[in-house]
């Protein structure tokens, strides 16, 4: 498989605190993984380090010459019910994500809306083309943040914690639609909820400063501690849970 991008003993940090330390990572084109870990283990700056955000205080990232465009990478950060005060429309939101693409300020195209109404049929949004965000569900807003990410067709798609405003009448449809979509682009997925996401990663990345792969979507207890993962499994019958053990 093809390289997507490569992480070299890289280390980030904030001012003098070191939330990233000698990471050594790649990912490859199709690759799905879950990215798992504590609360401040490192994970969203991870991201933001993909992302350009943060520059490593040392080592170094290597992407693919096909993701040199930060077009090629869409990204679906966390988000809050509460900051999604903003006069502008569903349709507009999803078409923001061509912005980048378009290089200077212009008009969307015909094209340009008719892909946008693809991707709103496609995530269960028809109806809501003209509601403003505020009038959204938490589950309905992530799927519209979702389509902002996805219709610039990257390469690369990074999601931070999406399972946390999906709703349970979208939750088999997104994973679906995330399946889809990882025919065509790589997906690095952060989530605390290792039981339902299991079943659909590939391998695991787990961060805690350090990161440990896992090459499997198959893990258990025994190995979470062996990565440096305070993690526990459990599971009652057909539910499964995550307990966060203590850290040292």
């Amino acid at each position: 498989m093809d390289l997507i991008f490569e992480m070299n003993s890289l280390s980030a940090s904030y001012g003098t605190n070191t939330v990233l330390e000698n990471v050594s990572f790649r990912v490859n084109e199709n690759d799905f993984i879950g990215v798992i870990g504590p609360n401040g283990g490192g994970k969203t700056t991870l991201l933001k380090v993909i992302l350009g955000l943060i520059k490593p205080s040392a080592g170094s990232i290597f992407f693919n010459s096909r993701l040199q465009d930060s077009e090629k990478i869409g990204y679906l950060p966390q988000i809050s019910t509460g900051d999604v005060d903003y006069p502008v429309s569903v349709t507009d939101v999803i078409l923001s994500g061509m912005m980048i693409r378009k290089r200077i300020i212009t008009r969307m195209s015909a094209d340009d809306r008719k892909k946008a109404g693809k991707i709103i049929e496609e995530l269960g949004l028809s109806g809501l083309e003209k509601a403003s965000l505020n009038e959204l569900s938490g589950g309905q807003l992530q799927r519209v943040l979702l389509g902002r990410a996805i219709i610039g067709d990257p390469k690369l798609l990074l999601l931070d914690e999406p399972g946390n405003f999906v709703d349970s009448t979208f939750e088999i449809d997104f994973y679906g639609k995330l399946k889809e979509l990882n025919n065509k682009m790589s997906i690095l997925m952060v989530s605390h909820d290792i039981g339902m996401i299991s079943s659909h990663v590939r391998s695991f990345a787990c961060v805690n400063r350090k990161l440990r792969y896992h090459p499997s979507s198959e893990i258990t207890n025994e190995q979470l501690l062996a990565y440096g993962c305070p993690i526990q499994l459990i599971t009652h019958g057909d539910v499964p849970h995550t307990v966060l053990k203590q850290h040292n």
